[in-house]
């Protein structure tokens, strides 16, 4: 569905980080645009998408910042996934654990560790 060395890793506070992948290493069709948005205080506005592989459909799995706050321009023609809902996500061979919780998706491989935001009780750190 997508594979790329070209990924960026994006670091937030309290959070494991994030791999946004260039909108070419998505497969054609990938990617379906839904509605609704959230905002990000630092990079501005998300939109959100469907990730559609294999004929399965994996609901708002991905968002990208189509326009992004200044300083975050390098997003602009990325898009990150949810780990969670993605069969499977590999960093350098390496299986990737999802983030707890629904809102956050950072990716946790061996190199990262915690605490992180996402479980319950962590919202207000």
């Amino acid at each position: 569905m997508a594979a790329t060395s070209a990924a960026l890793r994006v670091l937030e506070t309290s959070h494991p980080p994030v791999y946004y992948l260039p909108l070419e290493a998505f497969a054609p069709g990938a990617l379906h645009p839904v509605s609704g948005r959230t905002h990000c205080e630092f990079k501005g506005a998300a939109s959100y998408y469907d990730v559609v592989s294999g004929g399965r459909r994996a609901a708002r799995a991905a968002w990208r910042y189509e326009d992004p706050a200044p300083g975050y321009e390098a997003l602009t023609e990325t898009a990150a996934l949810y780990p969670g809902l993605m069969d499977v996500v590999r960093v350098d061979g390496e299986d990737v654990q999802a983030q707890e919780g629904d809102f956050y998706g950072g990716w946790i491989t061996s190199r990262v560790t915690g605490p992180f935001k996402g479980p319950p009780g962590t919202w207000g750190w």
